[in-house]
């Protein structure tokens, strides 16, 4: 795909894309199944995070305990998960790397938005528009809606999000998927991480 006119306007995801945010989910997990009794496997469920939490809790949790456990994982996790979580390598210079060229920024992310907004204060990473709570192709109306031209995320779900929007996906290596995996979903671009980002978005609009 052929650099577009401006304004630029770029899409990140939040877990494992701009944020590690495996600590900070398996505190939660660990003070949840404290709750709950439920001895949470947390390794194995923080090992490729992305899917929407209630999917994650299906396998341990009756179906008629998965909304209550996830009302309260949300509500446990300002406590437990976000000073503990810290950026990924490249995320602040990424960002940076499209301000330069005027354009905006837009985090969307399948997390509570409330929640999301708290590590991008604590870690203060400004951003122009939040969306939460949308997950996969469901991340095509925001990208839409707000002309993103290119979508970066670590999951194949997020290659979905960004080809159903028409936007380019570009995918790093820093969640759960592999280059294989992610190629076979479609993705246009795979970055090893985002210190690869600015000088390909340099190259991209050059």
């Amino acid at each position: 795909m052929s650099a577009p006119p401006a304004p630029l306007v770029v899409g990140f995801d939040l877990d494992m894309t701009l944020i590690d945010t495996v600590p900070g989910f398996q505190s939660v997990l660990r003070a949840l199944g404290v709750e709950l009794g439920v001895e949470f496997p947390v390794e194995l469920m923080t090992a490729a995070l992305g899917p929407p939490l209630d999917l994650m809790l299906q396998p341990y949790l009756p179906a008629s305990e998965i909304a209550a456990a996830g009302d309260r994982f949300r509500s446990l996790y300002p406590e437990h998960a976000v000073r503990s979580v810290p950026l990924l390598p490249g995320a602040a210079e990424a960002v940076d790397a499209v301000r330069d060229r005027g354009g905006r920024v837009l985090v969307v992310t399948g997390k509570y938005a409330p929640n999301a907004q708290l590590h991008l204060d604590h870690l203060a990473l400004d951003v122009d528009h939040l969306e939460g709570w949308v997950w996969g192709v469901g991340k095509a109306d925001v990208l839409r809606r707000e002309g993103a031209q290119i979508y970066v995320g670590d999951h194949v779900h997020d290659v979905e999000g960004a080809l159903a929007a028409d936007a380019l996906s570009v995918s790093v290596l820093t969640g759960g998927c592999t280059r294989e995996e992610l190629l076979a979903a479609g993705t246009h671009v795979v970055l090893e991480g985002l210190g690869d980002f600015p000088s390909w978005l340099a190259g991209w609009l050059d």
